[in-house]
């Protein structure tokens, strides 16, 4: 039994110290962030410095809000919303499909736009994935180990959403869905002989679909070199990787990065590891990685100790999906992983992101307020 002075350090009003805490600091890291990493670019292309500022900051704020709300709804709550989302998000993924309704950027039609905003639904599937596969295994419990209870009906769902996501296309979201599907599945109790046989089936698949789309070949070889092509294929790796160099251990000081300075394009979303690693150095990336790696592992704790399986398996999966996008994002502006369009939670500027990671954040919060 915990004593009142532990409980009195791990709480306030309710609220999880070690979520909350690296949570509003993350957020703080990226506001500052985005603005370095953007102001000369919203410049130039918006004629307003504080335009992605603005936005982030009224994510920020709606995010919060979501945070709470989300903070303090019962788990009996979660429990009834598990279906009505899943049918909505996959709904959702599948609009962004339709010409005329969903918005292209890039090739890839992954948004739906609304007064002037836009929402990527796959952020939403993230978290009603989550949902749903913890409900399924806390109620099917011994029952995982048979592969038409256990396997079939989970990859069923996750595939579904794949398939859509795919045909976006988003390659990188489908990646991440398929790993925490793994990571789930052999925690839930399936049996390690189907996992493997899903794997090598798994594997040619992926082969392929890198094999017939020529821009995602060519991703591939620009990651193995780079600096094969360095005005072209590898333009962009190799700017990362002279932002992280010129960055060194204390970087060349914040607002001083000149890899924004259309170097790196977007540099305020899925690279903008790169321009905190140049203005901030090592010192800056390592209280990133610190930060996500407390919140992630708080997120497990809270899951070893949850007070039934639903909320277990839930607090499993918010923190699976955050651990991974984080891993994936920083392999590829490290050079570790070929280019994917995924961003860093909290620090790269979009609002889906943002907001489905904050309602995520407070589910945790939920859980643990209930240990």
């Amino acid at each position: 039994m915990a004593s009142k002075s532990e409980h009195s350090v791990e709480k306030v009003a309710g609220y999880d110290y070690m979520l909350l805490i690296p949570t509003l600091l993350l957020m703080a890291f990226g506001l500052v962030a985005v603005y370095s990493a953007s102001s000369f670019l919203a410049e130039h292309k918006m004629g307003d410095s504080y335009y992605y500022l603005k936005k982030q900051g009224t994510f920020c704020l709606v995010g919060l809000f979501f945070f709470i709300c989300a903070k303090n709804l019962p788990s009996s709550f979660y429990r009834k919303i598990v279906y009505p989302i899943l049918v909505v998000s996959l709904f959702l993924v599948a609009l962004s499909l339709v010409p005329g309704i969903g918005t292209r950027v890039g090739g890839a039609s992954r948004w739906l736009r609304f007064a002037g905003y836009s929402f990527q639904p796959s952020e939403l599937a993230k978290l009603a994935l989550a949902l749903y596969v913890a409900y399924s295994i806390a109620k099917k419990g011994p029952e995982m180990g048979s592969f038409s209870r256990g396997l079939l009906p989970h990859l069923a769902v996750a595939g579904a959403y794949m398939t859509l996501i795919l045909l976006q296309p988003d390659l990188g979201t489908t990646i991440i869905i398929g790993s925490w599907l793994l990571i789930i599945l052999f925690v839930g109790g399936v049996r390690i002989v189907h996992l493997v046989g899903l794997v090598l089936l798994s594997l040619p698949v992926l082969l392929w679909l890198v094999w017939k789309a020529d821009y995602r070949l060519k991703r591939w070889w620009a990651f193995l070199n780079p600096w094969e092509d360095p005005r072209g294929l590898g333009f962009q790796i190799i700017h990362s990787f002279l932002a992280f160099g010129s960055g060194g251990v204390l970087g060349v000081g914040l607002g001083n990065g000149k890899q924004k300075l259309f170097y790196l394009p977007e540099p305020h979303t899925d690279f903008i590891l790169s321009i905190v690693g140049e203005e901030l150095g090592l010192l800056g990336v390592t209280m990133i990685v610190l930060l996500f790696g407390v919140l992630v592992t708080r997120g497990i704790q809270i899951a070893l100790d949850a007070s039934d399986l639903f909320s277990s398996y839930l607090a499993l999966g918010i923190s699976c999906f955050l651990g991974l996008q984080v891993i994936i994002n920083m392999g590829v502006v490290l050079g570790l992983l070929p280019t994917k369009g995924l961003t860093l939670p909290f620090i790269s500027y979009g609002g889906s992101s943002l907001l489905v990671t904050l309602i995520g954040i407070g589910i945790l919060c939920s859980i643990s307020g209930r240990r």
